[in-house]
């Protein structure tokens, strides 16, 4: 079964979707909570983590490896539900593998993220044990706005990771209700989803007669808006 992450930064909003069975995580990052006008990450942070006990992914930002393992230790105490989110890559396309390995072997929870390749793929799982758990988050939307199937990738990723029984494939930057169904064929682990399409994925069912009579109804009901005259 695929679970469901919730991609969020707003309080309010996560206090809504913790109280969701569908919604099994969440994940975040720096942009979302730059979103919320919080000027403090770590105060930040720790506001989500009073909220809910569920796994949640909190991303460290620094661009050297130092400060990455710095930032990691501290980050994955503060709270045991904190997967430490480490980008594959540094801003110059340097691998972070140094603080991949040192992280991993610490027991800490991590979550590598911006993935784009099964060669990346593959760099991951030789600086990691077979013990602590990882999610690798591959970028399925991203890739198909650049006109790149993201299909292969995951298929070659399952397959690659399928004697590591501590990692879980996740399939992130979800662009539209269908990738969860198309994720669950994969047989993804997770996916990361926002909280809209959280919304739309919870309406699934409505018959194809159904979804023709509300289209039409819905460019009736807007015609009869506008005034139109022909």
């Amino acid at each position: 079964m695929t679970k469901i992450f919730c991609d969020i930064a707003d309080l309010t909003l996560i206090k809504k979707f913790d109280k969701k069975k569908i919604v099994k995580g969440f994940t975040t990052n720096p942009s979302l909570i730059s979103k919320t006008g919080a000027k403090d990450y770590k105060n930040y942070c720790k506001k989500i983590l009073k909220i809910t006990k569920k796994p949640i992914s909190i991303e460290i930002f620094a661009d050297t490896p130092n400060i990455m393992n710095i930032h990691g230790e501290k980050i994955s105490k503060w709270g045991k539900n904190v997967f430490v989110k480490v980008p594959v890559v540094n801003s110059k396309g340097v691998f972070m593998g140094t603080v991949i390995r040192n992280l991993n072997l610490n027991n800490i929870k991590l979550n590598i993220t911006a993935v784009y390749t099964t060669k990346q793929v593959n760099k991951i799982l030789s600086k990691i044990n077979k013990k602590t758990k990882v999610i690798i988050s591959i970028f399925a939307g991203r890739m198909a706005d650049a006109g790149k199937d993201p299909i292969p990738i995951f298929k070659e990723a399952i397959k690659m990771t399928k004697n590591y029984k501590n990692v879980q494939i996740l399939w992130a930057s979800t662009r539209e209700p269908y990738n969860y169904i198309q994720a669950k064929q994969l047989k993804c682990d997770l996916i990361t989803v926002p909280p809209a399409i959280i919304d739309k994925i919870e309406k699934f069912g409505k018959s194809f007669e159904k979804l023709t009579k509300d289209t039409v109804l819905n460019f009736l009901k807007d015609s009869k808006k506008s005034k139109f005259k022909i």
